[in-house]
């Protein structure tokens, strides 16, 4: 069955909510890439109006710009934090938002590595 991202079968007071037309292509949802740490392996999605949007499989790599605006790229060990869901961090999934350890310190996410297909992030 698809994903929608339509109108909920439930009101807010929980009572069941008569639905007067069906799904639309439109509303389509669809899974959440969690982006896991390995060798860096992309997939590629058709989106609306026949574009492409790369989600990361899997990534080892992160983007790391300093305060003076310095960038290099740094080895992600594993996931310390992951604040979307508390067994990301078991599972060493990365999203936005995430805490990953590198040799110079913690690197928190700043991209959507299941949207933009890359990892970039600054330190705390």
């Amino acid at each position: 069955m698809a994903i929608s991202q339509g109108k909920s079968t439930r009101s807010p007071s929980g009572a069941r909510n008569v639905a007067n037309r069906g799904k639309r292509k439109s509303e389509l949802g669809r899974d959440p890439a969690e982006t896991r740490l390995d060798a860096k392996k992309l997939r590629k999605i058709r989106t609306r109006g026949g574009n492409e949007k790369l989600r990361l499989a899997t990534g080892n790599k992160v983007n790391v710009t300093d305060d003076e605006g310095n960038t290099k790229v740094l080895d992600i060990y594993n996931v310390v934090e992951n604040s979307a869901n508390p067994n990301y961090v078991r599972r060493n999934i990365i999203t936005k938002g995430a805490v990953v350890e590198t040799a110079e310190g913690n690197v928190k996410v700043t991209s959507r590595p299941g949207q933009d297909g890359v990892i970039n992030g600054i330190f705390i």
